[in-house]
């Protein structure tokens, strides 16, 4: 029977993991995998790692029993895949988790602005029931401007479509489907110039760095909204604040923000490794954008659902079966 590790395991994964994997064969740390501890672990034929894991050349080569490595995250570059492929190690990944909750987090965030939920919810926990200053503004009929079509932007256009809005997309392929449901592909300036309410779904690279910035905020549509829930990366701060003062934005929802840590994945923020080199709290409290009322910031929150986190588990768990079963799935390629 083979024998099955999980590294850099949390207390709230173990807990679903056991559950569904009742195997003797399996063991659970907390640890990472290093060359310190790998001699524990030379009879195991399955790892499980995060992304604090560094599985290269001189580790694989003291697993000689290594088959199958299933990461719990969407990236992959913390394990040598060319060198795996190379000793006939099978790797798989998460490819997409939270897709609907990062989604619907997205329209919380839009909604709250444009029906002005935080200061109506302020101003009734002091007892005014006046619905002075509180005059917010329709989705239905509005332009929404997407920005990445990947299976977190083709969520937030389906529900933008069920809301009755025109849904524009800038995107680096066009999705038929999305198209045949009602979205238009547009190239970028027409997108800033034409939505009413603008979100970003893509991964920050180099090509991404600073979409929205300072020499494109002004091709902005005058009074739209703008949303964040990728990367803080992806918008300049000081175009956000250009906007807002210009009055080119009548508010953005930020889930993320450009003075973050460096992130890979969301799930760094429930482990303590992350904590142990990011002053989150020091950075995101000394934002200047935190101060203002036509800002909504939430702590880069927007993936934290029970059913997101459970995807990364059972997709792991999924990837074990289908590896044993003899068809692996999820596999990456170097």
């Amino acid at each position: 029977m083979d024998k099955i590790v999980f590294f850099d395991v949390e207390p709230w994964e173990e807990e679903h993991l056991k559950n569904s994997l009742s195997d003797p064969n399996i063991v659970f740390t907390t640890d990472k995998l290093t060359l310190e501890n790998v001699s524990k672990y030379t009879d195991a034929n399955i790892i499980s790692t995060f992304i604090y894991s560094t599985i290269n050349k001189e580790l694989i080569d003291k697993l000689p029993n290594l088959k199958f490595i299933t990461t719990r995250s969407m990236g992959f570059d913390h394990i040598d895949i060319s060198y795996c492929k190379e000793k006939n190690i099978t790797v798989s990944n998460v490819p997409t988790y939270g897709s609907y909750t990062v989604a619907e987090h997205t329209f919380s965030l839009i909604l709250a602005i444009t029906r002005k939920l935080l200061p109506a919810i302020e101003k009734a926990k002091k007892g005014d029931f006046t619905p002075t200053g509180l005059e917010g503004f329709d989705i239905h009929g509005k332009t929404l401007g997407i920005i990445g079509a990947g299976h977190i932007g083709g969520n937030v256009a389906r529900i933008g479509l069920a809301f009755g809005m025109t849904v524009l997309v800038f995107s680096r392929h066009t999705d038929e489907e999305l198209q045949k449901q009602g979205a238009k592909f547009v190239d970028l300036d027409t997108l800033l110039g034409s939505s009413d309410i603008i979100t970003l779904h893509v991964p920050l690279t180099k090509e991404t760095e600073h979409l929205i910035n300072l020499g494109n905020i002004e091709k902005i549509k005058k009074g739209a909204v703008l949303i964040n829930t990728a990367r803080g990366g992806l918008v300049e701060t000081q175009a956000v604040l250009t906007g807002l003062e210009k009055g080119i934005l009548y508010g953005a929802g930020l889930d993320v923000l450009e003075e973050e840590c460096d992130l890979r994945e969301e799930k760094e923020l429930l482990t303590a490794e992350f904590f142990k080199t990011c002053d989150l709290k020091t950075d995101l409290l000394n934002h200047v954008l935190l101060t203002r009322d036509d800002v909504i910031i939430t702590p880069h929150n927007a993936f934290n659902s029970k059913e997101a986190l459970a995807q990364i588990n059972d997709t792991t768990i999924d990837n074990i079966k289908a590896f044993l079963s003899g068809n692996p799935q999820n596999v990456v390629q170097p």
